[in-house]
């Protein structure tokens, strides 16, 4: 089982569009979310995924992850044990340099208006350029968990 270790920011503005190499779209859903463990289907472009992750620590940076691929007919058929709602988004790799890349999250739906970028990382003290339109760093911020956005879509966040 892997560890992820990833960081999470809101995004300033579109210029990282200037330097994208590459977008997919993505659909999913939580079969279930309790006490900090996951279990994601997810439809990445024309591909079915199942994903299990456990709590985070006390830094939201690092969780336990197993990812598998599945058909495509299974994961359309598991989106019906989903609790909560759906998540939809773009997803657009731009490279950060040392081998990372960034992946900014453009959101559809209920989550319209949300555009937040994470980089997964070696270690929780990796050094990472920030380019310039990196914004506020929400790693840890539980709002900004997919999982959350499902029961408490960012349409409803008071502004």
């Amino acid at each position: 089982m892997n560890i992820e270790t990833e960081r999470k920011f809101l995004v300033r503005d579109s210029s990282y569009k200037d330097f994208e190499t590459g977008s997919h779209l993505i659909k999913q859903g939580y079969i279930a979310h309790d006490s900090g463990n996951t279990v994601r289907v997810r439809i990445l472009d024309e591909k079915g995924i199942l994903t299990i992750k456990g709590p985070s620590g006390p830094d939201g940076l690092s969780r336990k992850e197993w990812e598998m691929e599945i058909p495509l007919s299974d994961a359309e058929d598991l989106f019906t044990l989903c609790k909560g709602g759906r998540v939809e988004k773009r997803r657009h790799i731009v490279p950060a340099g040392n081998g990372r890349c960034f992946e900014i999250d453009e959101f559809f739906g209920d989550n319209e208006g949300l555009v937040m970028a994470e980089i997964e990382l070696g270690s929780a003290d990796e050094a990472f350029e920030k380019p310039s339109w990196l914004g506020q760093e929400v790693t840890g911020d539980r709002r900004y968990y997919n999982s959350y956005l499902t029961k408490c879509p960012f349409k409803m966040w008071p502004r």
